[in-house]
């Protein structure tokens, strides 16, 4: 069973927000001759590699929810030149919406199960998909979605 990690979205404003940053990151892959990944660079090295990369993803939380996420590829670690070690989450350029989820402000990221972890939204169908994400978020917050 996958497990995923779950991260806040700072910057981002919107779901568009994320789909615009990652598609600059893609093309300036694609120019550079490179895959279009997009990578996140974090201080914490997950120490689960193994379970992530079998078949998880990074959910992203924007403005208070759970939103979207992006499959995992790889975690590349590294040491950074003030001799800290990092890693870079090697991700999906494909943006998948969830069902939204509340979740409250932390630092970092954090494991999520595959029980905890939202729906993805075309799993619970067109209508709710092509709603406004302002008004799914509203739903989701009122705890109707």
């Amino acid at each position: 069973m996958a497990l995923h990690l779950i991260k806040l979205c700072v910057g981002a404003d919107s779901l568009q927000d994320l789909r615009e940053w990652v598609a600059e990151r893609s093309l300036t892959a694609i120019a550079a001759g490179l895959q279009p990944h997009s990578t996140h660079t974090t201080r914490m090295v997950p120490k689960r590699v193994e379970e992530l990369l079998d078949g998880g993803s990074l959910y992203w939380v924007i403005k208070g929810q759970v939103t979207a996420r992006q499959p995992l590829l790889d975690i590349v670690t590294f040491t950074g030149g003030d001799g800290i070690g990092r890693c870079n989450l090697v991700l999906a350029p494909e943006i998948i919406e969830t069902v939204p989820q509340p979740k409250r402000p932390f630092q970092g990221w954090r494991y999520l199960t595959q029980e905890d972890a939202p729906r993805d939204l075309g799993a619970i169908g067109d209508d709710v998909a092509s709603m406004p994400e302002d008004l799914r978020r509203e739903l989701a917050e009122l705890g109707l979605l």
